[in-house]
């Protein structure tokens, strides 16, 4: 089978790195995943996503001159599949990784969530100061 950029095939995980998985392709080459191109979230932890001897889909991202390919389990997947549950919970072949997100919470919420807390931190610290500083918070104030 003749391997190209832009392919997307299946292939058996062989090998597991805490930098990625090795992947063999149909005609026996093999190729590799970086921990990066695992899932579309942060994974710190390659082995809570894939487990040796798995078949998992790829797509080829590059074949190096030297013959070493670079595959992307993330990328092999359609966007809307990656939210959807399926037969194996939290890892690539049961598209789970979305798992862990609270998908109701908005950008402007989480955003918003920020700001109070921060506001609050703020507004402790400066009552801190105050009482430190006996009720004068400002620079140069004279007398303490």
């Amino acid at each position: 089978m003749q391997l190209e950029v832009g392919a997307v095939l299946e292939g058996k995980i062989t090998g597991i790195t805490k930098f990625g998985a090795f992947v063999e392709l149909p005609g026996g080459k093999t190729g590799m995943v970086h921990i990066s191109e695992v899932a579309p979230t942060y994974v710190k932890e390659i082995r809570d996503y894939v487990t040796e001897n798995q078949t998992v889909k790829v797509k080829i991202l590059t074949i190096g001159e030297d013959g070493k390919i670079s595959l992307s389990m993330k990328k092999a997947v359609e966007p809307s599949h990656s939210r959807q549950r399926a037969s194996s919970p939290g890892r690539p072949g049961g598209f789970e990784w979305q798992a862990n997100r609270n998908e109701a919470t908005s950008f402007e919420d989480m955003m918003q969530k920020f700001k109070q807390t921060s506001d609050e931190k703020m507004l402790d610290l400066k009552r801190s100061l105050d009482s430190k500083h006996g009720g004068f918070s400002r620079r140069g104030s004279g007398s303490r």
